[in-house]
């Protein structure tokens, strides 16, 4: 299936049914007055996140949604039936904006959330509802409301814990081969991976962590240059950020070189992201001996005066690998503890009587 992350639709929401008119006309009941009903609600229109899909491809073929408009008011009292909504199912991680506003709506994140994009119309009044004392007879009616419409960008963003970046043929996806289930192309050429990938690394029955591989970077990505930096948004909601990095590069670029240019063209995109945790992992030491690999590492830990965690790694034969992946099921469940105390701490001070320290 062809991967599609961004997608524009248009929502039109049900307009409420009339309200009606109408009298009571029944044999020995002279001057039976108003009965006319209200009319129905419209339909909204309503994005539900499903855990099922992967890509915005559907709405390739499909731009327009609608639901379903009110039904107008009857004699009798009979208000009119509702209009039905409009459910349109959206990946997990779909992010929408206002086109007209630019305005983000919303951030679908987990799987069964819903988000109403667009309001139905509201049922107008019948002449029942307008009788009083002084007006026995009213001849009025209110005719309804007209639904919401918007048109609206769709934009998936994978729900990663961490992600893979580096140069093309850096061996990311070697790597998350290595480590998770994920199979994506792996080829002795650039650009071998056009699209993201996901993989589920499990280190315990219940201790696991989602991985990302999105396509490699070259230097002018901002500009456009290789497949740009349209991927890059697909990291924004991890929480590390694993930089494969090639000792023996193909292309003659040293690897201190190819971390600064990936660095740059991350702090072009988005300084949040660049500042991010970021560690270092140099693969491909199955070309070297050991003691080779090793002193090459460290002349590039030396030459970045690298601070953060590194790690001498062969995709290839898995070695080192495993012990990348205990690194950084520490590093979140460490997060997690830290994210679970402050919540734990602000529901505490919710929870205290006002005044008391």
């Amino acid at each position: 299936m062809k991967f599609v992350d961004e997608a524009s639709i248009r929502v039109q929401a049900g307009d409420g049914g009339n309200g009606c008119i109408s009298f009571r006309r029944e044999k020995f009941i002279p001057l039976g007055g108003p009965d006319g009903g209200d009319g129905g609600d419209g339909g909204s229109v309503w994005l539900l996140a499903d855990e099922g899909l992967n890509t915005l491809i559907d709405f390739r073929h499909q731009r327009q949604f609608r639901a379903q408009r009110g039904q107008n008011g009857m004699g009798s009292q009979m208000s009119g039936r509702g209009g039905e909504d409009c459910v349109i199912r959206v990946p997990v991680g779909t992010v929408i904006t206002n086109l007209d506003t630019g305005e983000i709506i919303g951030d679908l994140a987990t799987h069964g959330q819903r988000l109403k994009v667009a309001a139905g119309g509201y049922g107008g009044r019948g002449n029942e509802k307008f009788k009083s004392s002084t007006n026995r007879a009213p001849r009025k009616a209110t005719p309804g409301t007209p639904g919401e419409t918007r048109e609206l960008r769709l934009e998936l963003k994978l729900l990663a814990d961490v992600g893979l970046l580096g140069f093309p043929n850096a061996g990311k996806s070697t790597f998350i081969r290595a480590v998770s289930a994920a199979t994506p192309r792996v080829a002795d050429y650039p650009f071998t991976t056009l699209q993201p990938h996901l993989g589920v690394v499990r280190i315990e029955t219940d201790r696991s962590f989602v991985i990302a591989d999105i396509p490699g970077l070259i230097e002018g990505a901002a500009e456009g240059a290789g497949l740009g930096i349209r991927f890059l948004k697909h990291l924004a909601r991890t929480r590390l950020l694993l930089h494969v990095v090639d000792l023996l590069p193909l292309d003659g670029v040293e690897p201190g070189a190819q971390v600064r240019t990936i660095e740059h063209e991350l702090q072009r995109f988005d300084i949040a992201l660049a500042q991010r945790p970021r560690w270092l992992v140099l693969n491909k030491a199955d070309l070297l001996t050991p003691e080779e690999a090793q002193a090459r590492a460290l002349e590039v830990v030396r030459e970045l005066d690298w601070r953060e965690p590194w790690f001498v790694v062969s995709a290839a034969t898995r070695s080192g690998t495993w012990e990348v992946c205990l690194k950084i099921q520490t590093f979140l469940d460490g997060l997690r503890a830290t994210t679970r105390r402050a919540e734990a701490d602000a529901a505490d001070v919710r929870m205290r009587p006002e005044g008391e320290a």
